[in-house]
């Protein structure tokens, strides 16, 4: 982890109606020609994407948008991917100028209530048109957090940054400030964990992949520690430590190995799991997975990746689920993989997604996606819990989050009797 990934940084999302001037507050943040400006209309055409240290906040993403009220030829699809930066962010800074307020600026601040996203009003090009007391006094009605800004006036930068970072400090969402734990609420004062990591094809060369790192370094700032082992290491492991370890964590492409050979008072799950509690909703994750139960053949089907990797043979995603899921189901399912943020539109007709783990996108993200599934009245699921699901184990590997372990029950009970 040499640099923070993207999903871990507070992500900041620039918005305001096209050649406000967001461009140039992007440029001044970052104290550098991030992205092009131009008194032309539509200059920015997709997302722009500055990741920094912001101190002391801390790593942070800016994402700078193309207009909300762009009228070019592109429009539409120029506005459809700036909706979605919603759907990432974790503050807005919404631009505007003095005087200007309107549909456009509304749309954004009802956008955010809905989300429950703080926002930041900046009022650009002070300059040229510093606001009146009346203005500022109606932007209180809307926000608490108000700056008067000239982008371009390079004296007064320290001042504007300054500024901008008590209101970050002041709004950032608490599970940034201090993020949920991933495994050491799990363990005892003192407690060890055994983490079995499998090295195949998708392991990147000479690392373990992110949810191992961040699973090592939360035991770590638990006090607490680790043994690390492949699969074929696991049994022997077992048998030369003198105490019984308080928790067992496995790739999910060995879960069913792991619960055999885990003794049966020791608690196990799957980093994907741990994900689910960590990234996204586990209760709701556990519910949704009950839904396996009910899939026939010709059912709709979402796989959903964070990341855009290039799948190998036997693709986690691609290849193994879908098989396993074929033959719980007696019968092919019609299956559609999204990777990336090329999340669907349109999610009525899938009967069932099944996600990731979301180690590349923030919990927000991932919850907007959920959201967006319940809204279609389709439940979403996790890698994990359909691979534990489908080799018969689930139960075992949601036993240390009782909670979740109950939500899966019932959902089992409502269809199972």
């Amino acid at each position: 982890m040499k640099n923070t990934p993207k999903s871990l940084r507070l992500q900041i999302g620039i918005f305001g109606r096209t050649n406000v001037g967001k461009s140039s507050f992007l440029n001044m943040v970052a104290g550098q020609d991030v992205a092009i400006t131009s008194p032309v209309p539509g200059t920015t055409t997709d997302v722009v994407e500055k990741t920094m240290e912001l101190l002391p906040v801390g790593p942070v993403v800016f994402l700078d948008t193309a207009g909300i009220d762009d009228t070019s030829e592109l429009s539409s699809e120029r506005i459809r991917k700036t909706k979605k930066i919603f759907d990432r962010s974790d503050i807005l800074i919404l631009l505007t100028e003095a005087g200007k307020w309107g549909k456009y600026e509304n749309s954004i601040m009802n956008e955010a209530s809905l989300r429950d996203i703080p926002v930041i009003v900046a009022v650009n090009r002070s300059d040229e048109n510093y606001p009146s007391e009346k203005f500022l006094e109606e932007l209180k009605n809307k926000t608490s957090y108000i700056m008067v800004i000239s982008s371009v006036d390079g004296k007064r930068r320290n001042e504007y940054i300054v500024g901008l970072k008590a209101h970050i400090m002041e709004i950032c969402p608490d599970d940034f400030l201090n993020p949920p734990k991933l495994i050491g609420d799990l363990l005892p004062e003192g407690g060890m964990a055994v983490l079995i990591v499998p090295i195949d094809k998708e392991a990147p060369k000479g690392r373990i992949i992110l949810p191992q790192v961040q699973a090592i370094r939360d035991a770590l700032d638990s006090d607490c520690s680790t043994v690390v082992v492949k699969e074929n290491g696991y049994s022997d492991v077992l048998k030369r430590l003198k105490k019984q370890p308080d928790l067992v964590v496995c790739d999910s492409q060995v879960v069913d190995r792991m619960v055999r050979e885990t003794p049966p008072e020791v608690k196990c799950t799957t980093f994907s799991i741990l994900f689910a509690r960590y990234k996204s909703d586990i209760v709701e994750n556990a519910r949704a997975a009950g839904w396996i139960g009910t899939l026939k053949p010709g059912d709709r089907v979402l796989i959903a990746e964070a990341c855009s990797h290039h799948p190998i043979e036997d693709d986690i995603g691609r290849v193994k689920i879908p098989a396993w899921l074929k033959k719980y189901a007696g019968g092919a399912l019609d299956i559609d993989v999204s990777a990336g943020r090329d999340y669907p539109e349109d999610l009525k007709d899938y009967k069932l997604v099944i996600h990731c783990g979301s180690c590349m996108l923030t919990r927000r993200e991932t919850l907007a996606r959920m959201y967006r599934a319940r809204r279609a009245g389709v439940m979403v699921t996790n890698y994990g819990m359909c691979i534990a699901y489908t080799q018969g184990v689930i139960e075992r590997v949601l036993a240390p989050f009782p909670e979740a372990l109950s939500a899966f029950k019932e959902k089992q009970g409502s269809y199972g009797s």
